[in-house]
């Protein structure tokens, strides 16, 4: 490899003022992208590769325990596996995060991590859950003395994304179901059901964690082509987790990398040469501003899709809703009851007024834009998403952390074997 170049001469000169590697104190994500750049450079010097050739290359020398902390060492949010849906709703909601590791109450103190940790639970995986059950008591045409009563003795068996089945809702159930869903937050479901009683159920995600040694292209695969939204780093010695690497903390060092060669190569390319955008108009599901917020979470959680855009009567996208934004249901108070039954607009609406919860609104981006302008803008946002939108400002498509990684890397054949077989079932179509 040659010899690392100052930071000067590493960074063009038409890079220098837009560059937050230049602009900046040399962030630990930038020094990293340099690290990256050294790998590239003795690539160019070596052969002939294709640029997916020497990301692969690079991404693939370097290991996670290089990953810059997105924790401080003792601010690790874990939930107890006794937990109730409502205090590990709690937690969440008060530390700002959407998911964190379950730790198993009942393993000894000696356990290793892989009985330490029975899974990652997540906002999608509580709200799925609890939409599935509350559309099983309505559908079980209860009246409203039974209600009480159905809440607090549902069972927690088969709850396996199998066993899901998918009735046609009637305007009656439709109205039973916003009825029971409004009637969680203080229903024995939500504040007994421990999280531990859902391991294993809906968005459930493994507690898949990656040791110090693997490499960046393992991690970028596995947040990108095998759809984990984050991943414990596991320091095997001590048993504990050192790191959580996410999607958007890795698209938040592509964002320091800006004016370095590697990324500017492949980060000047536009959506339409990178085939972005994956999902496809035909294939967004979306609810208009008129109809209830209910529906949004309803179908989100039969679709498989971790946010659904809201339009109006022209067909424009005036905000958005996230399956974490189902905390504005479960957390509100008695006095705002009929917060569970506002249409999707008032519901935005309120929810920015109570909470600030500018997110509601939705970035946009056209097909010409390029990577890198999409990059920094998910990352100033601090976004899981943007629409893509064409001449005349109408959703064209959906963009997603995800796929913004999976361009980055490519799979090589038999990298992982077949340790996949059966342990992470992907569900069809799944956009969360």
């Amino acid at each position: 490899m040659q010899a690392v170049r100052t930071r000067e001469e590493k960074v063009p000169d038409a890079a220098v003022e837009a560059s937050p590697v230049s602009a900046r104190s040399w962030s630990p994500e930038a020094e990293l992208g340099m690290r990256v750049e050294d790998i590239w450079d003795s690539l160019d010097e070596e052969g002939q590769l294709s640029r997916s050739d020497k990301l692969n290359s690079c991404f693939d020398s370097i290991s996670v325990a290089s990953f810059p902390h997105t924790f401080a060492g003792s601010q690790l949010v874990e939930i107890p596996s006794d937990s109730t849906l409502a205090e590990a709703v709690d937690i969440l909601s008060r530390n700002r995060i959407i998911s964190a590791p379950v730790r198993n109450v009942d393993a000894p103190e000696d356990a290793s991590w892989i009985d330490r940790y029975i899974g990652i639970v997540e906002f999608a995986g509580i709200a799925v859950w609890l939409l599935h059950k509350s559309e099983a008591v309505a559908n079980a045409d209860v009246g409203a003395d039974e209600l009480a009563a159905k809440l607090g003795t549902v069972t927690l068996e088969g709850t396996a994304a199998a066993d899901v089945r998918e009735p046609k809702p009637s305007a009656e159930s439709e109205g039973a179901i916003a009825e029971v869903f409004g009637a969680l937050p203080s229903s024995d479901l939500f504040n007994k059901t421990k999280v531990k009683d859902i391991s294993g159920s809906f968005r459930w995600a493994p507690f898949l964690a990656l040791q110090s040694s693997d490499t960046f292209l393992t991690m970028l695969l596995l947040l990108s082509k095998y759809r984990m939204k984050s991943l414990p780093v596991v320091d095997i010695g001590e048993g504990t987790i050192s790191n959580i690497i996410t999607q958007a903390a890795v698209v938040h060092m592509l964002s320091e990398c800006v004016g370095l060669h590697w990324f500017e190569e492949w980060g000047n390319k536009t959506l339409s040469e990178l085939g972005l955008p994956i999902m496809r108009l035909s294939k967004i599901v979306k609810i208009r501003e008129d109809e209830p917020a209910l529906k949004a979470f309803r179908l989100m959680r039969r679709k498989g899709v971790g946010g659904i855009p809201v339009v109006d009567d022209s067909g424009k996208a005036i905000g958005s809703i996230m399956i974490k934004d189902v905390k504005h249901l479960l957390t509100a108070s008695e006095a705002n009851r009929d917060y569970r039954t506002l249409t999707a607009k008032n519901f935005i609406a309120n929810a920015r007024q109570s909470s600030g919860e500018r997110q509601m609104s939705i970035i946009t981006c056209s097909r010409s834009d390029s990577v890198k302008d999409i990059i920094l803008k998910l990352d100033a946002e601090k976004r899981q998403r943007i629409y893509v939108i064409n001449e005349e400002g109408n959703l064209d498509g959906l963009i997603t952390l995800r796929d913004i990684i999976a361009k980055l890397v490519y799979e090589p054949p038999g990298y992982f074997g077949d340790f996949f077989n059966g342990v992470i079932p992907l569900p069809q179509n799944s956009r969360v």
